[in-house]
């Protein structure tokens, strides 16, 4: 069929053409945000899940309505070390729009000058160029050079403005787990002062599976601040809407044998559904779309994962680390106990620890219980294989 009027667009944080499965995770954040826009306390909203199930996404559409209802977005990417950075950058652009507001320019500009020292005390850089503002800071305010009390400052601040308008501000923050520990520590305790005081501001954020730990490991009262949403493969249903609606609204049918087969190989996962279905649209003759162009697509599919979704990840990681992914590989798809992945390498836990360690500060795996590991990655033991056929388990 026409490849210009393919309808399925896989691609990091592109949005399918069907949000399937997705509505109440949405809702919930949604439902949270406009609480605290009316002055109601509501708990943050944390998406957890594997690669490639939508996170990003929905992230992205949540930012996308909060926006349009005006909510103040400080959205961000987190990075080790990288915190006070982002928050500056971002947060920049929601007091300026606050200052706008004649209800809240006073307060808003006083936000301006908590961010100009904040900016200050944490030598605040865009591109490698330190940022300079055009209001004077206000001294001893955000100026300290400690990260619990300067950003307290800033986000009450911020967040007195948002109250001022009618508003709040919202901390979208995708790729929780790489903040570092002291990061996360700050954040959720200022978070936490934010709501004892009433204000406006709130996290909703995204990770992989191991933020949840990361959560009660920073503060121990953080599960309690925020609705964790489990974000996982789609349902058969779910797969199957994502495929046929799309397909419908372009005068094509899915077979449902077809649909079927896209389910049974790619797990659910919508990335996964997004390529296979990409394929057998390039690979169908219209009206309609086979079980045969599913078959034919795969071959072209796996190669598109590889390139694209898998090897990306396995790039950044040592030969070492590599062999600790591929022995993985060789106990299968379920979580295994790293005395397990150890045998496979001929070693002891104590002398592989560091590997895991590694490759779980790289997300490339997580621990779902006390020693275990398992991929954070869907179907990344069939990558592995295929990347280092000759790979032989340790004998004796």
């Amino acid at each position: 069929m026409d490849p210009f009027e393919n309808p399925f667009t896989p691609g990091a944080g592109t949005p399918p053409p069907e949000m399937a499965g997705r509505h109440e995770a949405f809702d919930k954040a949604l439902i949270a945000l406009g609480r605290q826009r009316r002055g109601h306390p509501a708990q943050g909203v944390i998406l957890i899940g594997l690669r490639g199930v939508g996170k990003t996404v929905l992230l992205n559409e949540i930012k996308f309505s909060a926006e349009e209802d005006g909510i103040g977005v400080v959205a961000m990417e987190a990075g080790e070390g990288r915190l006070p950075e982002l928050v500056a950058e971002q947060l920049r652009h929601v007091l300026l729009r606050l200052s706008r507001r004649e209800q809240a320019r006073d307060l808003a500009q006083r936000a301006m000058r908590a961010l100009s020292g904040f900016a200050g005390a944490w030598k605040v850089k865009v591109q490698d160029v330190e940022v300079q503002f055009d209001i004077s800071p206000e001294p001893g305010l955000a100026d300290y050079g400690v990260l619990d009390i300067d950003l307290l400052d800033l986000l009450t601040t911020a967040g007195e403005a948002a109250r001022s308008a009618d508003t709040c501000i919202a901390l979208l923050i995708d790729e929780l787990q790489y903040l570092d520990r002291k990061e996360m520590s700050s954040l959720i305790g200022v978070l936490h002062r934010a709501t004892q005081r009433r204000l406006p501001v709130t996290l909703i954020g995204a990770g992989l599976p191991q933020v949840r730990a990361d959560l009660g490991q920073a503060k121990s009262y953080a599960e309690r601040m925020f609705e964790i949403v489990q974000i996982g493969a789609l349902s058969p249903e779910e797969a199957g809407d994502a495929v046929a609606k799309p397909a419908a609204a372009q005068g094509v049918e899915v077979e449902a044998g077809a649909l079927d087969e896209i389910v049974r190989r790619t797990g659910g996962y919508p990335y996964f559904v997004q390529q296979w279905a990409k394929h057998a649209w390039d690979a169908a003759e219209p009206p309609r779309i086979t079980a045969a162009d599913v078959e034919t697509a795969s071959e072209p599919a796996i190669s598109a994962l590889d390139e694209a979704f898998f090897r990306i990840r396995l790039d950044r990681v040592a030969a070492g680390e590599r062999e600790y992914l591929r022995a993985m590989a060789e106990l299968g798809s379920e979580p295994s106990r790293s005395k397990d992945v150890a045998a496979v390498l001929g070693r002891t836990v104590s002398q592989v620890a560091a590997r895991r360690s590694r490759l779980i500060k790289k997300g490339m795996i997580w621990s779902p219980s006390y020693g275990t590991t398992a991929f954070t990655v869907p179907m990344f033991d069939d990558f592995m294989k295929r990347m280092m056929p000759d790979f032989e388990p340790a004998t004796g």
